[in-house]
């Protein structure tokens, strides 16, 4: 199975992943024993139903498949996982390398808070919190509509400068800068990731978009391994 390992500079002992259509596509549990064989796993993933809310769950055994978009933790060997397909993988972790957290954000959750609501959760000052932006649809390829545009500009003026004027009544939306706009505004300045677009680079993502729903699933996950 091929994946991706975050560029970033989070503590050693951080473990994170992001898979590729390479081997896994997410659909069959069977995949899921895949997945935790390829990438020795140090235990079972805490799934989610995601559903584009803002709740951020604690990745407990009694949380898994619960309604969230976000988990997070403090505990050894807890793995954090969200599935997308063009929809925004956030993986975030402190400089001590004590809290991680993995965020589902597509638009809605984007627009609704899904970052701040985990990042409060984290209980971490903004400016200890490292993040990585992983695959999701490029800002050539996100055609949105009014509502979108709106959800974002009513709120903050700032989110303007990440919609282009596309069409009459249409724009192409830039999630990857969105979301550095909602995390700068936390006080998370140490961001990294944001190069992929899961649209366009077809023999490594699965898109939503580009395949007409009928598509797989790509796996971002983050634990903390026992030193």
């Amino acid at each position: 199975m091929k994946y991706i390992q975050p560029n970033w500079p989070a503590p050693q002992h951080i473990k994170a992943y992001t898979t590729t259509r390479s081997g896994w596509s997410g659909r069959y549990v069977e995949n899921n024993h895949q997945l935790e064989t390829v990438l020795q796993l140090p235990e079972e993933p805490i799934w989610m139903t995601q559903t584009h809310s803002t709740i951020a769950i604690e990745a407990t055994p009694e949380n898994k498949d619960q309604i969230a978009d976000a988990s997070f933790t403090t505990k050894p060997n807890r793995i954090c996982i969200v599935l997308t397909a063009d929809c925004l993988p956030i993986l975030l972790c402190n400089k001590q390398g004590t809290s991680i957290a993995a965020i589902h954000a597509g638009w809605r959750g984007l627009a609704g808070g899904i970052i701040e609501t985990t990042l409060q959760a984290l209980h971490q000052p903004g400016d200890s919190i490292l993040a990585w932006l992983g695959p999701a649809i490029g800002p050539q390829q996100f055609e949105v509509g009014k509502d979108v545009y709106d959800a974002f500009a009513d709120r903050h003026a700032e989110s303007v400068s990440a919609f282009i004027p596309y069409s009459q009544g249409k724009w192409l939306a830039n999630l990857y800068t969105l979301a550095k706009i909602r995390l700068k505004l936390q006080g998370v300045s140490q961001i990294y990731g944001g190069d992929f677009c899961t649209f366009t680079q077809a023999d490594m993502f699965f898109s939503y978009r580009r395949d007409k729903s009928k598509t797989g699933r790509l796996a971002s996950m983050i634990w903390i391994a026992k030193e």
